[in-house]
């Protein structure tokens, strides 16, 4: 796994040392998140996210019947986005959008972990003399999600549903 997971990641630098098509910025919102992108094409980019986030708190029942829940966990999300659409309500000022996307979300936090969909909705706002693009976004996530007290013989399956809302800021460079 991880052999794979330095493959994606040396392969991700090599192909951003030859473009200037990257971006990188923050996520706040119900958890606070880093977040890259690499545009592709002229309207398909990749988006990944790693951070905290306080909203993927879940709440279970413990071996002994008691109410457990999983306070601050580590978030990582990554998507493959599309803008669908350019308005130019501000042509002096900039330039609006609209994208979606779709990917993959996985996360947790000490016996608790969870992977899931997700999907991805955002209006945005890409200023034309400043490098920086301001946005709000919504981001569902459905999956199972496993709760490993003390191995897999003793593990809670449960589902998992999620529905993130947050303001981002990129740099453009």
């Amino acid at each position: 796994m991880k052999k794979f997971f330095l493959l994606i990641v040396a392969s991700l630098f090599v192909t951003g040392a030859f473009a200037q098509d990257w971006s990188v910025g923050g996520r706040a919102g119900a958890g606070l998140q880093v977040m890259g992108q690499y545009d592709y094409a002229s309207n398909r980019y990749l988006e990944a996210r790693f951070g905290m986030s306080w909203s993927n708190t879940h709440q279970y029942v413990d071996i002994f019947g008691t109410w457990a829940e999983t306070p601050i966990t580590a978030d990582f999300t990554i998507l493959h986005n599309w803008r669908i659409f350019e308005f130019d309500w501000t042509p002096s000022a900039g330039i609006w959008n609209f994208d979606a996307g779709a990917g993959v979300n996985v996360g947790g936090r000490e016996t608790w972990a969870y992977v899931g969909v997700a999907g991805m909705a955002r209006l945005s706002f890409t200023f034309n003399n400043i490098p920086l693009t301001l946005g709000a976004d919504w981001t569902p996530s459905f999956g199972p999600s496993i709760n490993y007290t003390k191995g897999y013989r003793e593990a809670y399956y449960n589902f998992h549903a999620l529905f993130n809302f947050a303001v981002t800021c990129t740099y453009r460079f």
